[in-house]
């Protein structure tokens, strides 16, 4: 029996088989809302239900958190019916749906928010973005974005979709304060990996309060910054069993400030697996592995020796929307 086949079914998420289309920024969004060429984009990527799993590229929660100009938007109301339709369009097709919700924090400008100034946990320019300094955040703020990931998760539900996936990866607000790079905060919310993720565990906790303890919540954790004095495979550990503890229910892992790669592996299929099999070790959570992998056979490989539950194909994929469909009918 083919691992990639198999369902999973020990998780709030019910899924067919094991493989995931990660979120991918595209751009297709009109000012912030569902077009029509963001609807054919994941009707394409859906179509026969061959990927089990379809995570919206992220969407922003304010307009302060905005990090593009193509962004897709969570953060107003009057986006709703675009966005039932968007878990429609993908349901259909026989995959299941979430959305990604992100604030950019210092990963962005004041061009891109239209006049809101860029905040982390810190005044750090932020090293992978290279935009301005960013206002510190007090705790007051911190509260403000925390209520927004909630509102936020709110909209996701009663759009239809199936989940929702929290971002902290690839040098966002989240991810600055997990990274030791960007967090330099004396206060609770930083020192020690277990300050640093304190937004986390009360933004998971508000996010719960929205949604109620039956929807499924995902995290996608920038789990180690490959960079001198950033984030180690050690901090993620503790993290992800914290996550767990706090109710997450999936965790999607990718990178932190070394962003979609890891340097120097760019060619090795599941180029972050050795942080997926070390956080494995600590919980008992499905957890997503995705960087490099274009081929079935290393996806197999890669459950069947326990370094992940689930397999995120992206860049295949999104060049190849038939990728899902051969694959599968390959080891059938």
């Amino acid at each position: 029996m083919s691992y990639v086949l198999k369902s999973l079914e020990n998780c709030k998420l019910k899924l067919n088989n094991r493989l995931v289309f990660p979120p991918m920024a595209t751009a297709k969004s009109d000012n912030g809302m569902v077009s029509q060429n963001l609807l054919d984009y994941y009707d394409e990527k859906s179509k026969g239900g061959y990927m089990s799993l379809i995570v919206i590229e992220h969407s922003y929660i304010t307009p302060q958190g905005r990090a593009s100009k193509g962004q897709l938007s969570i953060a107003e109301d009057c986006n709703m019916e675009g966005l039932k339709k968007l878990a429609e369009v993908i349901h259909k097709n026989g995959s299941k749906a979430i959305m990604q919700i992100n604030h950019a924090g210092s990963a962005t400008n004041i061009e891109i928010t239209e006049g809101y100034e860029s905040v982390g946990p810190s005044a750090i320019i932020n090293p992978r973005a290279k935009s301005d300094i960013p206002k510190e955040l007090n705790k007051d703020e911190i509260k403000e974005i925390i209520e927004a990931f909630k509102v936020a998760a709110k909209r996701v539900k009663d759009a239809g979709f199936d989940g929702v996936e929290i971002h902290s990866a690839h040098a966002y607000l989240l991810n600055q304060f997990y990274s030791p790079l960007t967090n330099k905060r004396t206060d609770e919310y930083g020192g020690d990996v277990l300050g640093r993720i304190k937004i986390h565990l009360e933004v998971i906790k508000a996010v719960k309060e929205a949604v109620g303890s039956d929807f499924p919540i995902l995290l996608r954790l920038g789990a180690c910054d490959y960079t001198e004095g950033g984030t180690t495979i050690e901090d993620s550990k503790i993290a992800a069993l914290e996550f767990q503890k706090a109710g997450i229910d999936i965790l999607d892992i990718s990178g932190g400030f070394c962003g979609y790669i890891v340097p120097g592996k760019e060619n090795e299929q599941g180029y972050f697996s050795e942080i997926t099999e070390a956080i494995k070790e600590g919980i008992s959570i499905p957890v997503i592995l995705t960087g490099g992998i274009t081929k079935i056979e290393a996806a197999e490989k890669l459950i069947s020796s326990g370094k992940a539950d689930l397999i995120g194909v992206g860049r295949a994929a999104f060049k190849d929307s038939m990728w899902a469909k051969n694959a599968i009918e390959s080891i059938k």
